[in-house]
């Protein structure tokens, strides 16, 4: 555990880590070298080939492209692409590897004794091989291959072809040891993927196809319009569309007619019904010629009341109003006047009677709307039975019609397949010499290479980059060595993981230098000042030093302490027992609690306890044990003190360092 803050802690890690960082480079850089000279040599044959437009590369073959309504558009596929899963299909490859297998053996064998030699080794390392591969089949760890599968596998895998974007260029290129038999491979990998590309693609019986479709579909052409004809003749038309169309015409037309005739049939009735009610309202004769006088009785009557009158006016003379006789006369005179009211003023004295002219235009015209019903209801029954016979002859031709439509349908598809018959019969043809000639759209535009440099492994470049390289693995090493890494160097994060205060870290005097003298006892000085010195007068002060391990320097530390503490006039006690006495300084010697069940026992005496700990020697999973025994024990760790903190940088570099950074 190491905190990087600086260059220079860096430089403490890389010292820390010295040897196995020189071990890491080292290794690394004769990995390399080994690498660069004993790696097997491998040499490039390359090959470029050009797939011009074509049938083969046509997103829309013949079968189809003349249907594109079910099709994929082509801007979503790159027809290059098939061509290389063909080139780097394995049935190629697997040719491939027969040829080569077929030529290996017809291969005289070298003469002489290091090649005999040579054929020895090799023939028993291949056996060896065989044995074991045999083995682990029977184990059912592989499978089982054949000699050919096995050599098309290493083939493929040494076999690359690929095409930049946009190009209709496909680059070859395949690495082996010699660079002869990988222009031999290449250029037999080319032959065989000509040869396989025009068996798969070849249209050999399609020609006979398109012709053999195109005699059936014209027979099928034809008994559709001989079906067509005899439904046609059956409904007496030229079309079934235009007989449905003519027939609802006359049927609309029809039965607006026939609706016009009811309404006036309907019309007429009523006519006939006023005519007849008006007719017997009406008089047969009528009064021509009248003589008309004064009615005699009316004017007799009023010739008597005025007698009375005059008579009622003499009695005057003779009597009074109220008499008896006045009252008597004027009863009789308005007896007469009633009657004259009574009375008409004239009389009728001839009377002339001759025949009722609107009696005899009603007959007439009654007459006249019974002979237009009579027409009208004959009229209207013939329209019924042309209805009828419309709807008659409409349900015959819709009976019909689903089979017209069917046999139109067929006729349509029978024709429009029989144009693309026809026009892909050509096609189809000269496909079917393009085969028989083995002319395709490939073109080699750059045979298989002989390239006698090799391609692996770059010696000088190797070479050149074995000492960066090295180094960058060494620095990665490095820092994967500070990850794993679980000792403790300083003590930076062991009071906010722990919890626990670190009083001080006295530096190692292993040289005993002058200057690590002066930092042990600046460190010394630190843990005196950490130290409640201010009780010490009044009860004393018990300090208990333990350790997990022995050899942490408990006794070192005890030493040091006390020589401090006495040269500052304090009263000092070493391994005593029992409590500490007011102005005394008791430190107690419990090392190595792990192994001494004692140390718990004095530990139990004294008022602080610290905890030391050995630096680069102490890990991160010792110290978490050490503190949860002693909280456990004691419920508390008052301090932590790290031992032989050692600065693992040289002097010469540090002071190096410092003359550089005055400078700058």
């Amino acid at each position: 555990m190491m905190n990087i803050r600086s260059l220079r802690d860096v430089l403490r890690l890389f010292f820390i880590f010295k040897r196995e960082v020189k071990i890491t480079v080292l290794v690394t850089f004769i990995v390399i070298l080994l690498g660069a000279f004993l790696l097997p040599n491998r040499y490039e044959s390359t090959a470029l080939l050009l797939v011009k437009p074509g049938r083969d590369t046509s997103t829309l073959p013949i079968e189809i492209s003349d249907r594109r309504a079910s099709i994929i558009p082509s801007i979503q596929r790159d027809p290059i692409l098939d061509e290389e899963r063909i080139l780097s299909g394995r049935p190629i490859a697997k040719q491939v590897a027969e040829q080569y297998l077929d030529e290996l053996s017809r291969v005289p064998p070298r003469e002489g004794f290091i090649a005999a030699l040579k054929s020895l080794l090799k023939s028993t390392a291949q056996s060896l091989l065989e044995l074991g591969r045999g083995v682990l089949q029977q184990l059912g760890l592989v499978e089982k291959q054949t000699p050919v599968e096995r050599l098309a596998e290493q083939l493929l895998k040494h076999f690359t072809v690929t095409h930049a974007t946009s190009s209709s260029v496909m680059e070859i290129s395949f690495t082996w040891n010699d660079p002869q038999v990988a222009q031999t491979i290449v250029r037999s990998w080319i032959e065989q993927y000509e040869q396989e590309r025009t068996h798969t693609l070849g249209r050999k019986s399609l020609y006979t196809f398109y012709e053999d479709e195109s005699t059936a579909t014209d027979k099928r052409i034809l008994d559709y319009k001989k079906q067509i004809q005899a439904h046609l003749n059956e409904l007496g038309a030229v079309s079934i569309s235009e007989r449905l169309s003519d027939i609802s015409r006359n049927l609309n037309n029809l039965r607006g007619e026939h609706l016009n005739t009811l309404r006036t049939l309907a019309a007429t009735q009523s006519a006939l019904e006023q005519i007849k009610v008006q007719r017997d309202s009406l008089q047969k004769e009528i009064s021509v010629g009248r003589q008309m006088s004064l009615n005699p009785d009316r004017q007799d009557l009023q010739q008597r009341i005025n007698a009375k009158q005059i008579e009622r006016q003499e009695m005057l003379r003779t009597f009074k109003e109220g008499a008896p006789p006045v009252i008597a006369m004027d009863q009789a005179i308005a007896n007469l006047q009633e009657l004259l009211k009574s009375q008409s003023t004239v009389v009728q004295r001839s009377d002339n009677l001759a025949p009722n002219p609107l009696y005899t235009r009603l007959l007439n015209s009654f007459a006249d709307q019974q002979v237009s019903l009579s027409r009208l209801q004959t009229q209207a029954a013939q329209q019924e039975t042309q209805i009828n016979q419309l709807e008659q002859d409409r349900r015959q031709a819709l009976a019909l019609e689903p089979e017209m439509d069917r046999l139109q349908r067929e006729l349509d598809a029978a024709q429009k397949n029989f144009a693309l018959y026809s026009s892909s019969t050509e096609k189809a043809r000269i496909d079917r010499e393009l085969d028989k000639s083995q002319i395709s759209n490939i073109a080699v535009i750059e045979p298989a290479t002989l390239n006698e440099s090799r391609v692996f492994p770059k010696s000088l470049s190797m070479l050149l980059l074995a000492i960066p390289l090295s180094l960058g693995v060494g620095l990665l090493a490095l820092y994967f060595f500070y990850l794993l890494d679980q000792r403790i160097h300083d003590g930076d994060k062991i009071e906010s993981r722990f919890g626990v205060k670190v009083w001080t870290s006295l530096q190692d005097l292993g040289n005993h230098s002058s200057q690590r003298r002066t930092a042990f006892t600046a460190s010394l000085y630190r843990l005196y000042g950490v130290l409640p010195l201010e009780q010490v007068a009044e009860k004393g002060l018990a300090i208990g030093l333990t350790s997990a391990r022995p050899g942490e320097g408990v006794g070192f530390v005890i030493e040091h302490l006390a020589n401090l503490l006495r040269e500052r006039g304090h009263r000092v006690r070493v391994d005593g027992t029992g409590p500490a006495h007011p102005g005394e300084i008791l430190l107690l010697n419990a090392s190595a609690f792990f192994s001494n069940q004692e140390a718990f026992v004095i530990l139990r005496q004294a008022d602080l306890i610290a905890l030391i700990i050995e630096a680069q020697t102490t890990t991160l999973p010792i110290l978490e044990n050490a503190l949860s025994t002693l909280n456990t024990a004691f419920r508390r760790v008052d301090g932590i003190i790290l031992n032989r903190r050692r600065f693992e940088i040289p002097q010469c570099l540090l002071n190096t360092l410092a003359r550089t950074r005055s400078h700058a």
